[in-house]
């Protein structure tokens, strides 16, 4: 069962849907879909009216709408190694040298999906079993306060709450998490190539599902209804006068 949400949402004022990231054998339960144009290279993120409409999106190995979404999400080999580093380094200029891009390339971490569909879109009930991470799409303040709220039961010494990691908005989504068993955030959407598709005040923070009950179950004693976040919100609320 998803933890209720309700309380989180609401003291944030987060008016975006949570969106889900699905590994399922089937697509019964996932309806309206929405999916890349067979053949057409397309990157995930350009659903995301989509997702506000409450579509899901199937991406398959069959058709994955973007190279990048192949590899990191399905695990293929979409394109040689050397393509991958020359493309990144040179065309796009994402990293200093093709040693340090080959290096990242050699270390990088893809998902390997256990059932023939990923979707991904708002939350389903009945399709737990198949969730495997929550993104909040969120504004500045929301993202610092979800940032706070992860860190609420970190203690020093404890492997690292949120983590803000160089690669691919779709990659953002999931593979950076070394355990989906721990409680673990990704500051997401930083992806220059995909922020096109969202609004500019628009940041992603995407959780494992431990994570995200450790969120959901901030109560009255946290910092959700205490003075800061009050302050702050009145301040934005006289800011828009």
């Amino acid at each position: 069962m998803v933890p209720d949400s309700a309380g989180l949402i609401e003291q944030l004022g987060i008016r975006t849907p949570l969106i889900g990231f699905y590994d399922a054998p089937d697509t019964f339960g996932f309806e309206p879909l929405t999916a890349p144009e067979q053949g057409k290279h397309v990157c995930v993120f350009a659903f995301y009216a989509n997702w506000m409409k409450g579509e899901t999106l199937l991406i398959t190995k069959d058709n994955y709408g973007c190279g990048g979404a192949g590899t990191s999400l399905c695990s293929l080999e979409t394109r040689s190694r050397q393509d991958y580093i020359t493309f990144l380094a040179d065309t796009e200029g994402l990293k200093a040298s093709h040693e340090i891009m080959g290096r990242w390339i050699d270390g990088r971490r893809t998902y390997h999906p256990q059932h023939p569909n990923i979707l991904i879109g708002p939350l389903h009930k009945g399709k737990e079993a198949f969730l495997r991470s929550v993104t909040f799409l969120v504004n500045p303040d929301q993202l610092s306060s979800l940032i706070i709220g992860a860190h609420y039961h970190h203690a020093p010494g404890e492997p690292p709450p949120v983590i803000a990691p160089f690669g691919s908005g779709c990659m953002e989504l999931i593979t950076p998490f070394d355990d989906l068993s721990r409680p673990q955030a990704i500051i997401g959407a930083t992806d220059i190539a995909m922020r096109q598709y969202l609004p500019p005040d628009m940041l992603a923070f995407t959780v494992t599902l431990p994570m995200f009950e450790q969120l959901c179950s901030l109560d009255e004693r946290s910092f959700l209804y205490k003075p800061f976040l009050k302050n702050l919100r009145s301040a934005r609320a006289k800011q828009k006068k």
